[in-house]
């Protein structure tokens, strides 16, 4: 094991922080088109970010590496130890935004949709992905004031989610009634598709605010953002 000087140790987590943040970004590119293909049903581009996922899963990967060999370097100091610690939590929460990312463009690929209500899910994945913007945006300056305001932000998209779900609910059962039985089963299939894709914009915020809570971590030691 090599021993590496206190400056050489700061700038491999400097390095870690950018490496987070690149990760993120990519993140974000997948969910950017995964939202589009909400909208288009372009198969093209859903597959894009289909295959796209591995890339991210690799980026993964060479970060906890990378955190490992941070722990092996030099004992850490307790700020350090927290910020190695948070920067390997905020990775998986990106990864699990990848895999989210990747959930939304397989149910964009759905065919023969017979009952596709308008509920605004992309308006809230676009609000959830500002929200992961904007957590990764903190983690990089630190900025622990900006990542309670995340939080809050989090109850909005939370009730916008509980909303489109209700009226998901309620226009099926104030709609047409379809009796036949592979109508019923197509309409199913919709309704299920279209409540894990209203499951999986919320996860999303989700993770940004987990992004929030471990930066709030690394900084000071607070935990009230844990969950």
């Amino acid at each position: 094991m090599t021993v590496v000087t206190r400056d050489t140790f700061r700038a491999e987590l400097a390095t870690l922080r950018g490496d987070v943040r690149a990760m993120g970004e990519d993140v974000l590119g997948q969910l950017d088109d995964a939202l589009e293909t909400l909208e288009t049903g372009d198969p093209t581009l859903a597959q894009s970010v289909i295959d796209g996922d591995e890339a991210i899963n690799e980026t993964y990967l060479a970060i906890e590496d990378a955190c490992i060999d941070l722990f092996a370097l030099q004992q850490p100091v307790a700020s350090d130890l927290r910020f190695v610690t948070a920067s390997f939590k905020i990775s998986t929460d990106l990864e699990r935004v990848g895999d989210l990312a990747m959930n939304l463009a397989r149910y964009s690929m759905a065919e023969d949709r017979s009952w596709d209500p308008d509920l605004g899910v992309r308006r809230i994945g676009e609000d959830a992905r500002h929200l992961l913007a904007d957590a990764l945006d903190a983690y990089e300056r630190e900025d622990v004031e900006a990542c309670y305001d995340i939080a809050t932000r989090d109850d909005d998209i939370d009730a916008l989610c509980q909303d489109a779900s209700d009226r998901l609910v309620r226009d099926l059962v104030e709609g047409e009634v379809i009796r036949d039985t592979w109508g019923m089963e197509r309409l199913l299939d919709d309704v299920s598709r279209l409540l894990l894709t209203i499951r999986d914009v919320e996860r999303i915020a989700d993770h940004a605010v987990n992004v929030a809570a471990r930066t709030c971590y690394a900084a000071d030691g607070d935990k009230s953002l844990i969950v």
